[in-house]
């Protein structure tokens, strides 16, 4: 019986990987945070699929350099912070504007979403690079 858990437990988890990997990948060119759900997809495959486990550092080392690079400066603060905002303002336009392609508050909320989380990994990655200049 554990066995058949463990299985469907390693299944559950190599699924969601892969489906978060496909979105991340997607969203590496469309508004989102697709380095970070590509890291979340492949620590999940890895937990699945031991032999993945090697991939997790580098992808790891690439979505935490990326989430520096996002506040390294106040221009890029800033340009981020303006992008948020323009993911908010299109979902809102999507969710209300019925002469929008692909309008309705689906399309609208999926933005809406994005600019909220591109907001709070600002707000993560700003805490994380101020905590490591006050450690120095």
């Amino acid at each position: 019986m554990a066995g058949g858990v463990d299985s469907i437990r390693r299944a559950s988890l190599g699924t969601l990987g892969a489906v978060l990997v496909v979105i991340g990948v997607a969203l590496l060119v469309l508004p989102g945070p697709g380095l970070l759900l590509v890291f979340a997809g492949v620590v999940l495959l890895a937990r699945a699929i031991p032999a993945l486990d090697r991939f997790v550092a580098p992808v790891r080392g690439q979505a935490m350099r990326a989430a520096e690079e996002s506040v390294s400066s106040p221009w890029r603060l800033a340009g981020s912070a303006l992008v948020g905002l323009l993911l908010v303002g299109a979902g809102v336009v999507w969710g209300l504007a019925p002469r929008v392609p692909y309008s309705g508050w689906a399309t609208g909320a999926s933005l809406i979403i994005s600019g909220c989380v591109l907001f709070a990994l600002l707000a993560w990655s700003h805490r994380r690079v101020q905590a490591a200049r006050n450690r120095r």
